[in-house]
């Protein structure tokens, strides 16, 4: 008998931010083990379904009785199971006696070795109903809860409370226990719009049995197509744009609202997913608020309404905030004033206090604040945020002068840039520093390019984040990384393992991000070297530089890992990069082509020979450059002439930045490199010879090693 297994879990409202990834993870550890147990059959699948107060996973095509299977034990040998009489020795005896069988029901067969006995027997396979509970309890016992919770008196952990159990095989209930829980074939539905325990006739009936009787659209993808079909309906209706603000919006803006409005769809995209999982059966209102608050910062009115509310933002056609946001509630009633208006309340609410806080905000200018970060504390051993932004209004211009910007202008905004942190507005939306900042800075008349370097020197805010800061605002955000990390490393505080309490791996990976976006010809080292020179040498070690260094390149492989890069690609370029990061992505794609060329395996492999000579005998004097004159006809002048001819042209490739050219380049050496190591000793006992021939090795390695080490890529 073949059916749908439907196992269900009630609990407390579980979080919203992990509700999905539960679902799918309890659906695949399930299926998992009862796949273990053979009940599964080829076309057997699984589904989820995750709502606030519910798990469930419903498996199609499930055996009720596991298939008979077959078991072969290996005895010993016959040469030790029969003696020369050919009556069974203890051995086999022994063996007979551990399986309860009989000598005559065992099997002879033959490997290499010899005969041995076998004996076979067929067990019967496990009835599905038979500790299913336990099966269950495992599979939830195996879902990735960072923090699990106890209720009552019973040692029982899970996510939430667990408060009813169904198992259900085709149309009966299985019974069990789980959670400390009775396994029925009822469960409940909506909080609030259904009462009464509802009966699941059938596995296959379960979401439209809860959808009809208990007002719960179990499937989340379900409910968010839903929320995402009646946003679209109120969009239409209001002539609004909550979703699809859509590409066209974009052309002709500038790149602040290019940004603006790219993080506002993907906001609005993250919240339909947290809300699908908040709301077990979505119904959507329309509010409205007073219109003199969009006079407020529109981040701060976004953040209000989706952060703390849950609400979603209406814009114009232009992407212009208006007074009316949309929401998605829990409960349909007929008559929806009293939801409205009280949702209506508890916005202005907060946007009296945003408002409030604005007004005085603006009595003080950010310019006036920056004295007073001297009493915020930085790190016990680094000073006061007074001292750090004086650290980064030095390295900052340095930076500045570097990139071919405006050094007054960068000094300016990283005097300004932590300004913000004391103003009630970031007080009580922290989301906000830097935005808030540069609004004030706005208001109080700094130049627009200063204002701007004050926001985005915090971008990118997460790795997901695609928002980079670009100009004055680059400059301020290297400044502001590699102060924290050469700063923290200095006194120790080197990530290890798991632990980064200071996020100095995502400083570097935003270094790295900044540097490969728009580094021109930055070194790193020299970078470093510049934050390093703003603190005290009695404050950070020597080896702060070096140590941040290796911890940067470390952050980078990761990176470039990501960007699905090979290991031996990545080695090869960074070793070589020499603090220059933004040329990693473009020395990999040289690489990748190198790597197709008919040479380029010899070519790695004789790079791989000759390094190994010149680091075994790297303690052995060498001559600066080699003596033609002291060559000897034939291989070795021939690989000679063909460094010293194409040499310039490599060179003047990697000066162009044209990487691939130049790794192509070195093809043309296949045959002069070859016949070198077919024909020439190179260490040969007269010393002069020797050290000439070394030289040459070097010289060609040089060459051959500009854009990469491509002895990395030998196998």
């Amino acid at each position: 008998m073949r059916d749908s297994l439907l196992i269900e879990v009630l609990t407390e409202e579980l979080p919203p931010k992990s509700l999905k990834r539960l679902g799918d993870d309890f659906g695949q550890r399930l299926f998992a083990i009862l796949e273990q147990f053979k009940f599964t059959m080829t076309d057997s699948s699984w589904c989820a379904f995750a709502a606030p107060r519910r798990l469930a996973v419903r498996v199609s095509n499930i055996a009720s009785q596991a298939p008979d299977e077959e078991h072969t034990q290996r005895g010993p040998y016959v040469a030790t199971a029969l003696d020369q009489q050919g009556n069974p020795t203890a051995a086999l005896q022994g063996f007979a006696r551990k399986w309860q069988t009989s000598l005559e029901q065992l099997t002879r067969e033959r490997d290499t070795k010899g005969e041995y006995f076998v004996y076979r027997f067929m067990s019967k396979g496990g009835a599905l109903l038979v500790n299913l509970d336990s099966k269950v309890a495992e599979a939830l016992q195996q879902l990735p809860i960072a923090k699990k919770m106890r209720w009552g008196d019973r040692s029982d952990e899970f996510v939430r409370p667990v408060r009813g159990m169904l198992m259900v095989y085709g149309g009966a209930a299985v019974g069990g226990q789980v959670m400390g829980r009775e396994c029925a074939n009822t469960t409940f539905g909506h909080r609030f719009m259904s009462k009464g325990a509802i009966k699941i006739a059938h596995a296959d009936y379960y979401e439209s049995t809860l959808r009809k009787s208990g007002k719960v659209i179990a499937s989340f993808e379900e409910r968010k197509k839903k929320i995402v079909k009646l946003i679209k309906k109120e969009e239409a209706r209001n002539q609004a744009y909550i979703v699809t603000l859509g590409k066209n919006l974009l052309l002709g803006d500038t790149l602040q609202q290019v940004r603006a409005k790219t993080e506002i769809l993907k906001a609005q995209e993250a919240l339909v997913d947290e809300v699908t999982a908040l709301v077990e059966f979505p119904v959507a209102y329309i509010g409205h608020f007073a219109d003199e608050l969009l006079q407020l910062p529109m981040e701060c009115l976004t953040l209000s309404m989706r952060q703390q509310q849950k609400y979603f933002p209406m814009f114009d056609h232009e992407g212009k905030l208006l007074s009316k946001f949309l929401f998605i509630s829990n409960v349909q009633v007929k008559d929806a004033e009293n939801i409205i208006h009280g949702n209506e309340r508890v916005l202005m609410a907060r946007l009296a206090d945003a408002k409030f806080f604005l007004h005085l905000d603006r009595k003080t200018k950010l310019h006036e604040r920056v004295a007073k970060l001297a009493d915020v504390v930085y790190h016990g051993k680094l000073g006061s945020q007074l001292e750090r932004v004086q650290r980064l209004k030095k390295s900052a211009g340095a930076i500045a002068a570097k990139m071919g910007l405006d050094v007054e202008s960068a000094e300016r905004a990283a005097y300004l840039c932590k300004a913000d942190l004391l103003t009630e507005m970031v007080g009580e939306f922290p989301e906000l520093q830097g935005t808030i900042g540069r609004y004030y800075a706005l208001c109080d008349g700094e130049a627009e390019s200063v204002a701007n370097a004050v926001e985005e020197h915090y971008l990118p805010k997460s790795a997901a984040d695609d928002s980079l800061p670009h100009g004055i605002g680059a400059a301020l955000g290297l400044s502001d990384r590699l102060e924290s990390i050469v700063g923290l490393i200095g006194i120790g505080l080197l990530p290890s393992g798991d632990k980064d309490p200071y996020s100095l791996r995502r400083h570097a990976v935003a270094v790295i991000r900044i540097l490969l976006d728009q580094g021109g010809d930055l070194d790193l080292i020299a970078l470093l070297k510049i934050a390093q020179a703003q603190f005290s040498i009695e404050v950070i070690s020597n080896a702060a530089v070096v140590d941040a260094y290796k911890f940067i390149l470390e952050r980078l492989r990761h990176y470039l890992r990501e960007q699905k890069y090979e290991a031996n690609e990545i080695e090869a370029v960074v070793t070589q990069l020499h603090g220059k990061i933004s040329q990693a992505i473009p020395k990999l794609k040289a690489v990748q082509a190198f790597k197709q060329l008919p040479d380029a395996v010899a070519l790695a492999a004789a790079n791989k020979r000759i390094s190994n000579i010149l680091n075994k005998n790297s303690h052995s004097p060498s001559r600066a450059h080699p003596d033609p004159a002291l060559m000897q006809d034939g291989a070795e002048k021939d690989l000679y002439r063909a460094i010293v001819s194409l040499a310039p042209e490599i060179e003047l490739r990697i000066e162009q930045r044209d990487y691939q050219a130049a790794l192509c380049k070195l093809s043309t050496f296949r045959v002069e490199v070859d016949r070198f190591f077919d024909e020439v000793m190179v260490m040969v006992d007269d010393a002069v010879i020797r050290q000439n021939r070394q030289a040459l090795l070097q010289q060609l390695a040089t060459l051959m090693n500009q854009v990469a080490d491509i002895s990395k890529l030998a196998a």
